[in-house]
């Protein structure tokens, strides 16, 4: 691994009203930098602040890597990742608390919550070893989930099964989530969602007005620009299958239902800006892959998609579950502003 110094980056400073450190510009992670820590590339970045000041910054939420909060200052960075230091921190979403996550059904092979957006479904590898204490200063659904279980069956949560991953939810997107709790039924859970038997639907937003059809495209890591997307390259990337009906068409927009046969990783999204009609607040496929971006005039409050169904056979005993959620409460405001300008406009 190869060190770096202070001068071999961009050392501008800013001093923030009383706070002893500076604030410096956001940042790209540099190939000298990468695969070096989090505090260490802040610390050489501030021209050279104590260890104890830059991590106390850092657990003070102060400091984001990408689109997130990151509190873990052994995070080893990855050359081109963006780095922001906030001028004051950032709080914890109101909704991250145990109290507050809604539990549909419980037992002892699963649970299934309703995840709330601005949550990560689940922890950063390089985040695994993190105490309780330190989690509970950026939960994500799974904590939250295995905590409020804790709390209902009045025990410790190291006393319960761990929560065994499924599938998973961007942190922006809202709705049903199901964990497992055992290795049954991990094993067939998994089954299913690689079967493609499980009943999945998502609303979305989206300008304009897109008619119903399937969309089916092979998807790839890197399209060309270092986005996911689909590949006009036989043989290479996965088969992706998202079905689209109209929920209801609104002025300038339309509220979509989304039904997926298969689930890669941001497949709705690629699917519906591939489409010309990228879901509102989306901020990562807003962009074409010639660099046009699309200009998103919504003013939606977040990405503006909510997982609404959730269905599959119990792993143990094989009966039908099945789960539905209505938009929360932000997008079910933003919706209806959106139907308002009908109205404004008669």
């Amino acid at each position: 691994m190869n060190d770096f110094h202070a001068s071999d980056v961009n050392n501008t400073l800013f001093i923030v009203g009383s706070d002893s450190l500076p604030l410096i510009p956001p940042f790209t992670v540099s190939p000298q930098e990468a695969g070096h820590t989090l505090a260490k590339v802040l610390r050489s970045r501030m021209g050279g602040p104590s260890w104890q000041d830059v991590r106390k910054l850092i657990a003070a939420r102060r400091v984001k890597v990408g689109d997130s909060i990151c509190s873990d200052d052994a995070r080893r960075l990855k050359e081109n990742e963006v780095v922001v230091l906030l001028e004051q921190p950032k709080p914890l979403p109101r909704v991250a608390h145990p109290d507050r996550l809604i539990i549909r059904h419980l037992d002892e092979h699963l649970v299934v919550v309703e995840k709330p957006a601005g949550v990560n479904t689940v922890r950063h590898p390089a985040e695994l070893e993190w105490s309780e204490q330190r989690r509970k200063l950026d939960p994500t659904l799974e904590d939250l989930t295995q905590w409020s279980i804790a709390k209902q069956l009045q025990r410790s949560p190291r006393e319960i099964p761990r929560l065994r991953i499924v599938h998973r939810l961007d942190k922006e997107t809202s709705g049903l989530v199901v964990f497992a709790r055992s290795a049954l039924a991990e094993r067939e859970l998994g089954h299913q969602f690689r079967k493609h038997a499980v009943v999945r639907r998502y609303l979305a937003v989206v300008p304009g007005f897109l008619t119903a059809r399937t969309i089916k495209s092979n998807l790839v890591a890197d399209r060309g620009d270092g986005r996911r997307g689909s590949t006009q390259l036989p043989e290479v990337g996965k088969e992706a299958i998202t079905h689209i009906s109209i929920e209801e068409q609104l002025p300038g927009y339309t509220l979509l239902s989304c039904r997926l046969e298969t689930g890669r990783t941001h497949q709705i999204r690629i699917h519906l800006s591939e489409a010309g009609h990228p879901v509102c607040g989306d901020k990562v496929y807003s962009k074409k892959l010639g660099g046009e971006v699309f200009e998103d005039r919504s003013n939606a409050p977040r990405l503006a998609l909510h997982a609404t169904e959730l269905g599959f056979e119990h792993p143990s005993n094989g009966g039908n579950l099945h789960w539905t959620m209505p938009l929360t409460g932000d997008l079910q405001k933003f919706v209806e502003k959106l139907k308002g300008n009908r109205v404004s406009k008669q």
